[in-house]
C-alpha cells in the first residue's frame, strides 16, 4: 500500500543523466524520501559513487540514452533487480552555444538526439513498467522551451521539442493511468552552466536577460522542488516559481528577443562553445566514438 505520509517510500525511481548536476541532486532527494534508485548515465565511475552514497538501495547503468536497444535492456534489468519503476525522470541533456552558421553539424545534431530523441527512447523503454504501476514520468524542460534564445539554437529546439512531446504523452497516457509532468527550469548551478559562463557568447546572452532571469539557482533547491512535484504527480513544475508567469507572455517573446539581439549580439564576433560541462563532453565523446 502507498504510504500517504511519504508516497515515494519503497518506490523504484529511474533518473537519467544521474552522474552529476541536477540528475544527481534529484536522485539524492528521491532517496531521502525513501525511493530506491536506478541511476542511468554515461560516466560509470561517477554513477557508482553516487549510488554508493545514497541512503537507500541504488544501482547504476552506464548507457547512452540514444541507444534504444541498450535502454530496453536496462529497463528489463531494473524491473528484475529492483522492481518495476513507478517514477522515471528524463533529465539527461547536452548543450552547446554559438552562431548556427559556424556550429559543428554533428554536435548540433547530437544535442537534438540526446535531449529529444533520448527522452522519447527513455519513455518508450520504461513505459510498460509505468503502465503496470500507474506511474509518473517527469520530463526536464527549460525556459528555453518557452522563449528561444539566439546562439543556442540546438538546445532551444530540443527543449521546445521535449515540451511538445510531454504534452502529447500526457494526453495519450492519461487514460492508462500514467501521469506526465514537465519541469521548466532556469539557470541551475551545474557544471554545464558554470562552463557556459566561461564563453563570451553565453556570458553576453545571460548578461542581457532581465534581472530575475540572470540568477543562477542552487541544484539542491531545484531538485527538492522537482521531487515534491514527483510526489504530487504534478502536470507542471517551475523552478523558480516565477517562470510560471512566462507562460502568459510567451507568444510575445520573439519580438523583444530579436530586438535585444540586434542591439547586443552584433558588436563582437562570437565563436562556438563546443559541448558544455563534463557531462556534455562525455555525451559528445560517446557520439564521436560511435
Amino acid at each position: 500500500m502507498m504510504n500517504h505520509r511519504n508516497p515515494l517510500e519503497g518506490r523504484v525511481a529511474v533518473v537519467t543523466g544521474a552522474a552529476r548536476g541536477l540528475g544527481e541532486g534529484i536522485a539524492r532527494h528521491l532517496a531521502r524520501r525513501g525511493a530506491r534508485l536506478a541511476l542511468v548515465g554515461l560516466e560509470e565511475e561517477r554513477l557508482a559513487a553516487v549510488a554508493a552514497s545514497l541512503p537507500t538501495t541504488a544501482k547504476h547503468w552506464a548507457v547512452d540514452v540514444t541507444d534504444a536497444g541498450a535502454l530496453r535492456r536496462v529497463a528489463e534489468d531494473v524491473s528484475s533487480s529492483l522492481g518495476p519503476p513507478s517514477v522515471v525522470v528524463a533529465n539527461a541533456g547536452l548543450a552547446e552555444g554559438g552562431p548556427f552558421a559556424e556550429s559543428d553539424p554533428a554536435l548540433w545534431r547530437r544535442v537534438i538526439e540526446v535531449n529529444l530523441i533520448g527522452s522519447s527512447l527513455t519513455l518508450r523503454a520504461f513505459l510498460p513498467a509505468l503502465t503496470a504501476t500507474h506511474g509518473y514520468y517527469l520530463q526536464i524542460a527549460s525556459l528555453a522551451s518557452m522563449g528561444a534564445a539566439p546562439m543556442m539554437s540546438a538546445y532551444c529546439a530540443s527543449k521546445a521539442g521535449v515540451e511538445s512531446f510531454a504534452h502529447a504523452m500526457r494526453a495519450e497516457l492519461d487514460p492508462s493511468g500514467v501521469g506526465v509532468g514537465i519541469a521548466y527550469l532556469n539557470w541551475t548551478d551545474t557544471d554545464m552552466i558554470r562552463d557556459a559562463d566561461q564563453h563570451a557568447v553565453l556570458r553576453e546572452l545571460r548578461a542581457h536577460m532581465p534581472g530575475p532571469a540572470r540568477k543562477i539557482y542552487p541544484v539542491d533547491t531545484v531538485a527538492a522542488r522537482l521531487v515534491t512535484a514527483v510526489e504530487r504527480r504534478s502536470p507542471t513544475v517551475y523552478a523558480p516559481a516565477w517562470l510560471r508567469c512566462v507562460q502568459a507572455v510567451r507568444a510575445a517573446l520573439p519580438g523583444p528577443v530579436t530586438h535585444l539581439a540586434r542591439r547586443s549580439l552584433t558588436s563582437s564576433p562570437f565563436t562556438a562553445t563546443g559541448p558544455l560541462g563534463a557531462g556534455g563532453r562525455a555525451a559528445a565523446e560517446r557520439s564521436d566514438a560511435a
